[in-house]
């Protein structure tokens, strides 16, 4: 092991230098290099681009994995360096558990049926926030780790060199500006009149000692300049780096807006498809009419909306039977043979894409205009709608109805 005395001696010396020279400083009796007011602004601005990355990160983690336990334990693996374990999400823990419940219960009954088709859909959304949140990670979560933990640490090193390199400056200037006061101070006029010869002698020994401290503190002076000029050159274009460390977060928030997004697109698709599909099956759940059918003033607003529209003439009631519809429209609807009602039909525009099911409901295309109008005793969540010759159901939660 190689050890330096003077060197230790030299780093002590030049460690307590700046100790006293920041205390000083922190006192008020010492002078400070003042940094000039756009350097300021950079440091304030890393500053600031640290602190608010470091939230941003923290929550948008919090937003993935909400489980605090989970993302320990993610924060672990990641220091050990090691790949962190498959963990299923909420939504296909769900699926499963509805799964086997449908299994038991009965695959063949309706409420076994329906806890399979809402667990095919609750596994659909956990696939797709497994991947939401692959795609944040990747592309949010790590450029942001890696500023924080690459480039920051790098201008955080730099910033605590060029405060040693001020505080060996200042220092230098305080003992160039107290050798000059010595200096002046023995190169007074010594008092010829002195009776004792030997204290002039003394005097311009003096002088001539101060001198040369004066000038050795003014080569030191020089050195430390020079030095904190060319840190502050380096730390400055470290700071001025900090633009387009903005951009590229910037574009990593966009892709995170984007994936966002498409993940709630996704699920909003799944839950209408599940919809649709369960709303097929409704006839086949008959059970208590008094209980199950909502009171008058809890009308859904798509129920509101179709008893707003003109209405077609009465169409004869069928006697109500268990798993048969109560009305004709309900029953069979054969799109040739509807007439539209002669005055008052209404206009709307297609929010989604929606396939027909069967030969009596309409396809739809997003952003077209149709016509619809409602038919009495019909399921208030469908509407009859009509594009040239082509007729047939379309659901009402596809449609922006127009005064």
């Amino acid at each position: 092991m190689d050890f330096n005395v003077k060197k230790l001696a030299s780093d002590a010396g030049v460690f307590f230098s700046r100790a006293m020279q920041f205390t000083e400083e922190k006192l008020g009796q010492a002078e400070k290099t003042e940094l000039d007011a756009h350097f300021e602004n950079l440091l304030a601005r890393a500053d600031c681009t640290k602190n608010w990355t470091e939230k941003i990160l923290r929550q948008t983690e919090v937003l993935l994995q909400p489980n605090p336990s989970a993302r320990v334990e993610e924060f672990l693996y990641e220091k050990l360096d090691r790949k962190v374990p498959s963990r299923v999400t909420n939504g296909e823990l769900l699926a499963q558990y509805m799964t086997e419940a449908a299994n038991d219960f009965g695959p063949g009954t309706p409420y076994g049926k329906t806890l399979i088709k809402v667990g095919e859909t609750e596994r659909r959304l956990g696939a797709a926030e497994r991947d939401f949140i692959h795609c944040a990670s990747i592309n949010f979560l790590t450029p942001l780790r890696n500023f924080l933990e690459g480039d920051w640490k790098t201008i955080a090193k730099e910033r605590r060199i060029l405060q040693n390199r001020r505080l060996d400056l200042d220092a230098c200037k305080a003992r160039l500006k107290k050798a000059k006061a010595a200096e002046a101070k023995a190169a007074a006029v010594p008092d010829f009149q002195e009776t004792r010869p030997r204290n002039y002698v003394l005097s311009a020994s003096a002088s001539a000692l101060w001198s040369d401290e004066v000038e050795k503190a003014e080569h030191e002076l020089r050195l430390t300049q020079t030095e904190f000029d060319r840190q502050a050159e380096v730390t400055r274009l470290l700071l001025e780096g900090i633009s387009s460390t903005h951009v590229n977060h910037l574009r990593c928030l966009h892709e995170f807006v984007e994936s966002q997004t498409n993940y709630y697109a996704q699920c909003y698709q799944y839950m209408l498809d599940l919809q649709k599909q369960l709303g097929r099956f409704s006839g086949t759940f008959v059970g208590n009419a008094e209980s199950t059918s909502p009171p008058p003033a809890a009308a859904s607003p798509p129920a509101l909306a179709a008893a707003s529209l003109p209405a077609v003439p009465t169409i004869p009631v069928v006697p109500t039977v268990v798993g048969v519809p109560s009305t004709v429209a309900e029953a069979v609807l054969n799109p040739s043979e509807v007439k539209p009602p002669a005055s008052g039909t209404r206009k709307a525009r297609v929010l989604y894409d929606y396939e027909a099911a069967d030969s009596t409901e309409l396809a739809l295309l997003a952003d077209e205009m149709i016509t619809v109008y409602s038919l009495p005793g019909m399921d208030p969540d469908w509407l009859i709608g009509e594009r040239g010759n082509q007729k047939g159901k379309v659901p009402v939660t596809y449609l922006e109805l127009l005064s």
